[in-house]
């Protein structure tokens, strides 16, 4: 049996090969796996939920036998599902998804929860039923949100992937921040991974956090919905051929990115060039950012309504104050305030900026931006505690960059290409037009080689302290 440090190194196919090769065990892999988050968790708080024996064996697969976490936004049959929410901190998920059955189908082996922002509507992973989880490359920073378990357990080498999922960025920006590769898939690529549906969920993609692009191409050939037309499929080489790349760095907001972020994305297209790609500036999409924002706010309060009379008509008492977060309750009260047009109106502008972004990235292959336009923030920075206009203020500062995707239903993906001296990670945000995933897992591929980071741990990492 190889100890739980040298496994913490490998990405998740590496350890599937071990166990196939018979070098190491399913049941080795998973009590490896427990034993560095019984070392590491209690700093950290990434993960919140720890299943202590595999809930059944693991089914052969090409991941067969690898331990990873699914977010707590997602349900997992047999353990709790709080959604980061005191509302339903004893809630214990009874059936599986189809994406979960298609994990299962692989071989992944769930050893836990990992913790994200309540219902994930904060870029903080934060909240009041769970507490803060740490950024191990800075412990006074957030890991974002709101996939930051997931980041956090895959940067500290707790689990080699994680699942995740972005409805603006809750992939991308967490792996921005701890130095890994976030990948976001197009609309509808994947099966389903809930049991409901609203316009909030539609934008939601589910996929992982991972330190190699392998792992995350292999994800998500299992994940693929492929009764949809021709598949992706497991992508597995660089790409070959010079791409003509559109580039901005302005936010929909209006603002440009701090130095450090600049610095970075500067790095990106000097890389890209060097590769022999054509990067070309151009100006950004002219987007009414102050509308665009307010849609997607009012959109994610109107989920979060429907969760509030659902649970008001199951129960005796309706949701009490205490049970939500007074940001989440803000949200869900605007929309209310709104009226009946506000989703109708939150779609039409919706529907003006997809129109607007494809009319200005039309004939490029692939759109480069920073991936957030601050460096990761300090704890309490997004808090769900503060109030509402501060928050949305704050969140248009840093993240204006990843929601267009989400809206477009475009694939978008972070690679991690600068670590600075004493700095925390700084992540480089590409996408491509719809269905076009296995383009930039071709080009993430291509960086991966030039920019190798997966010897790169954080700190507060299993590798780095028990080297």
């Amino acid at each position: 049996m190889k100890d739980m440090v040298s496994l913490a190194r490998l990405d998740g196919m590496a350890q599937a090969e071990l166990c196939a090769r018979g070098e190491v065990s399913a049941a080795e892999l998973f009590d490896a796996c427990l034993a560095r988050i019984d070392a590491l968790n209690p700093l950290l708080r990434s993960v919140v939920t720890v299943a202590r024996e595999p809930t059944r064996p693991a089914k052969p697969g090409p991941f067969s036998g690898v331990p990873f976490l699914v977010k707590d936004a997602t349900p997992w049959p047999g353990m709790r599902w709080s959604m980061g929410s005191r509302l339903f901190a004893a809630n214990v998920a009874q059936q599986q998804t189809p994406y979960g059955r298609q994990l299962d189908e692989s071989g992944l082996v769930c050893v836990g929860k990992s913790a994200t922002s309540e219902f994930g509507l904060i870029g903080s992973t934060e909240t009041l039923l769970e507490g803060v989880t740490h950024n191990p490359w800075n412990l006074a920073h957030s890991a974002t949100g709101s996939s930051g378990g997931s980041a956090v357990a895959v940067a500290a080498g707790l689990v080699p992937l994680a699942h995740a999922n972005d409805g603006g960025g809750s992939i991308r920006i967490p792996a921005s921040a701890c130095g890994l590769f976030g990948f976001k898939p197009s609309r509808g690529l994947t099966v389903s991974a809930s049991f409901a549906s609203s316009d909030f969920g539609d934008m939601t993609s589910d996929h992982c956090i991972s330190r190699s692009v392998r792992d995350s191409a292999l994800f998500l050939s299992i994940t693929e919905d492929r009764s949809r037309g021709a598949p992706v499929g497991f992508v597995r080489d660089p790409i070959a051929r010079k791409l003509r790349i559109a580039t901005w760095t302005r936010t929909v907001m209006g603002s440009e990115p701090e130095p450090a972020v600049r610095r970075a994305y500067d790095e990106a297209v000097a890389l890209l060039t060097e590769l022999g790609h054509e990067v070309e500036p151009i100006a950004p999409p002219a987007f009414d950012g102050p509308a665009l924002g307010d849609a997607f706010f009012l959109v994610s309060g109107a989920a979060i309504a429907g969760v509030v009379e659902l649970v008001d008509r199951t129960r005796d008492i309706p949701v009490q104050s205490d049970e939500l977060e007074p940001f989440t309750w803000a949200l869900v009260d605007t929309f209310l305030a709104r009226g009946p047009d506000a989703l109708p109106q939150s779609r039409a502008v919706f529907a003006r900026a997809v129109h607007t972004y494809h009319e200005a990235t039309r004939g490029y292959d692939v759109v480069l931006t920073p991936t957030i336009a601050t460096e990761p923030w300090p704890i309490g920075h997004l808090s769900p505690v503060l109030g509402r206009e501060e928050l949305l203020r704050r969140t248009a500062r840093a993240v204006g960059y990843t929601p267009i995707q989400n809206i477009a239903g475009c694939p978008g993906m972070s690679v991690p290409l600068h670590f600075p001296d004493g700095g925390l990670p700084i992540g480089t945000h590409f996408a491509a037009a719809p269905g076009a995933d296995a383009l930039l897992l071709g080009l993430a591929y291509q960086l991966e080689q030039a920019r190798p980071w997966k010897d790169r741990w954080a700190p507060y990492s299993i590798p780095a302290l028990r080297p």
